[in-house]
């Protein structure tokens, strides 16, 4: 294949097929969860009740990680996995996915493991509620390009057989 992949995506809209859309389907609810949790970060900036705030979001970030490990383990295990037959492993647009990922699980990794000292001051408590700011701006930017680039992209690049094996993969991979 000589020129540039990026011509593959082409200029119209893509319908993507159905393992893609279940993917994409996956993000509003993600989207939803980090618009509450950045409300409960500027709650825990703004309110005299600190801890309170903070305490909530904990279980809102530890939920959210869950549903996020979900849908991201999928991404990383089957999508980018077949996509890497086509464009490799190092450099490229699955490199820059898989670091935006580890990024934005850094993130609240970090949160998560800090959260765990229940005795932290309220400077503590924004600083580390200003780690799930910068996951949220992380995710928010990373699902835009999924959905604009990659995955229009992959609905170009795959053969038919391979949708249908992703959107198996995707499919049964249960939560």
């Amino acid at each position: 294949m000589q020129g540039c992949p990026s011509s593959l995506i082409g200029n119209g809209p893509v319908t993507l097929s159905e393992g893609l859309s279940l993917l994409v389907s996956e993000h509003g609810p993600l989207r939803k969860q980090l618009e509450a949790l950045f409300s409960f970060c500027n709650q825990v900036k703004t309110t005299k009740e600190k801890e309170t705030s903070f305490n909530d979001l904990i279980k809102e970030v530890t939920e959210f990680s869950s549903n996020l490990e979900f849908h991201s383990a999928r991404e990383e295990d089957i999508l980018f996995r077949m996509m890497e037959v086509y464009l490799g492993k190092e450099g490229g647009p699955i490199a820059v996915m898989e670091y935006e990922h580890e990024q934005a699980k850094g993130y609240i990794n970090t949160f998560l493991s800090n959260a765990e000292n229940r005795t932290q001051s309220e400077e503590e408590m924004i600083q580390n509620a200003g780690l799930i700011i910068d996951a949220y701006h992380t995710l928010l930017d990373h699902f835009m390009k999924e959905e604009q680039v990659l995955y229009p992209f992959a609905e170009k690049l795959f053969t038919a057989e391979e949708k249908e094996l992703l959107n198996e993969k995707v499919s049964t991979k249960s939560h």
